[in-house]
């Protein structure tokens, strides 16, 4: 094929017209070949123009070199198992909370604690005025040692009673033996009839007299049990004063952090406000709580359901500054109910927190591998594109010309795309040089270096919507 010879037309016009002696090319009018003498020889002219036409000619037959090819990388998709991964925003709270309260009102004297500090079980925080509370005890100690003096008394009278009651019988007894024997004696006339009824009269009395000191005894022994019951009566009104005397201690209910004091020294504390004066938190273990909503918990409650599943044992926290804890937690309870004004379940992650490192309030990411995709086909991020809510590929075929499809995208898994429909296994999947191709273009296929298949990367998780 004859391109274009601008040369070639120059020397036409200028080399290859007839020459003549007046009007000799330029070539000929130098004075180079006035030196050699071949200015004034029509025959070597002619032969020197018939030999710079020849190459021209050979110029102007020079084939031009082909376009160059777009280069582009491709690969084809990874097929494997992959774990998915999902994540959710969570806040991070103690195992328990303890708002330490005064049980008692009273002025506050003292704060025994350093804020911030590690505390026990029974270790004081707090102190409240102990002297109106010392006088009620010592009032109620008074109370029981006269209900103990009451009761004392009860019992001698219960004593005295049943002694009375023996005299009484002895005495009964004997007017009892009189009758008995002034009977038969009456009637042949050796004891008088006077004499028969002065003895049963004085029986009669007798009887009367056993029968009052029983009554009296009764009543001793009821004045037995009102005393011992007034007894625990001042018992329990001890036990209550000691025990409101040993509220004015505060002390930590649980092992944990003690907050920073909500009261000051000299306020009255202990009243119906229920006046806050600190928090003590156990956080190791620490709690992380996050919400779900309603259709992400019917996706996965497989997984959040499973009774002591694997997966639901390896829970991640990335903490605020994109660093991942070093101990994985597991899922502690799965909330009641979805939250009608918000549409969403709370669930509750439990970490281990050895150091107290972890400190409740925390913003913080759970992640979890929530499930295995069986033989996934996954390409690179970088070789998806989408347009307008679609997912496409470039592909290379056996021609190497460029192709499109849309496919269909899933879950992202490090920096690779899961790819649910429309690729095959042995798709030629352009990875490098998308911004430069388009349909039916045949292109310079290269392999492609492939990324390394990092499922857990920090900020990379998730599903095309």
């Amino acid at each position: 094929m004859l391109g274009p010879c601008p040369k070639v037309f120059r020397f036409s016009e200028i080399w290859c017209r007839e020459p003549s002696r007046n009007n000799p090319p330029p070539f000929f009018r130098s004075g180079r070949l006035r030196q050699f003498g071949l200015l004034g020889n029509p025959r070597t002219q002619l032969r020197l123009s018939l030999a710079t036409g020849v190459l021209c000619l050979c110029g102007c037959f020079h084939k031009p070199a082909p376009p160059r090819l777009t280069e582009v990388t491709v690969g084809a998709p990874i097929r494997q198992d992959v774990p998915v991964y999902s994540q959710w925003i969570g806040t991070t709270v103690g195992f328990i909370d303890a708002e330490i309260h005064s049980k008692v009102t009273g002025y506050l004297l003292a704060q025994d604690y350093r804020e911030g500090s590690l505390v026990s079980v029974g270790d004081l925080l707090f102190e409240v005025d102990p002297r109106p509370f010392q006088a009620v005890v010592d009032q109620a100690n008074a109370q029981l040692n006269v209900a103990n003096a009451g009761l004392t008394q009860a019992k001698a009278d219960v004593d005295a009673a049943k002694a009375e009651i023996d005299r009484a019988q002895a005495a009964q007894l004997k007017t009892e033996l009189d009758v008995k024997r002034y009977a038969p004696l009456v009637k042949d006339g050796t004891v008088s009839q006077q004499e028969f009824d002065d003895a049963t009269q004085a029986n009669l009395a007798n009887l009367a007299t056993v029968a009052s000191a029983k009554g009296k005894y009764d009543r001793s022994v009821a004045a037995v049990t009102a005393a011992e019951a007034q007894i625990g009566v001042a018992r329990s009104s001890l036990q209550a004063a000691e025990l409101n005397l040993g509220f004015t201690k505060v002390k930590s209910p649980v092992n944990g952090i003690a907050g920073i004091h909500s009261a000051n020294i000299g306020d009255l504390v202990g009243t119906d406000q229920r006046t806050l004066l600190t928090t003590v938190s156990q956080i190791d273990p620490i709690l992380v709580q996050f919400p779900i909503s309603e259709q992400e918990y019917l996706k996965l409650r497989n997984f959040f359901l499973a009774d002591g599943g694997a997966l639901q044992s390896s829970l991640e926290l990335i903490l605020s500054d994109g660093t991942l804890y070093p101990i994985k937690g597991k899922i502690d309870i799965v909330g009641r109910g979805v939250e009608s004004s918000t549409g969403t379940m709370r669930i509750r992650a439990m970490f281990s927190n050895p150091g107290n490192v972890l400190r409740p309030g925390e913003y913080s990411r759970i992640r979890a591998a929530t499930s295995v995709r069986k033989d996934a086909l996954l390409v690179p991020q970088r070789a998806v594109q989408e347009l307008q809510g679609e997912y496409e590929l470039a592909l290379v075929g056996p021609d190497n010309k460029v192709t499109f499809r849309t496919v269909k995208a899933g879950d992202r898994v490090g920096s690779y795309w899961v790819i649910e429909q429309g690729l095959n296994p042995t798709d030629q999947v352009v990875v490098e040089g998308l911004q430069d191709i388009k349909t039916g273009q045949t292109v310079e296929p290269k392999p492609a270096k492939m990324p390394p298949l990092n499922a857990k990367p920090a900020g990379s998780l998730g599903r095309a919507s």
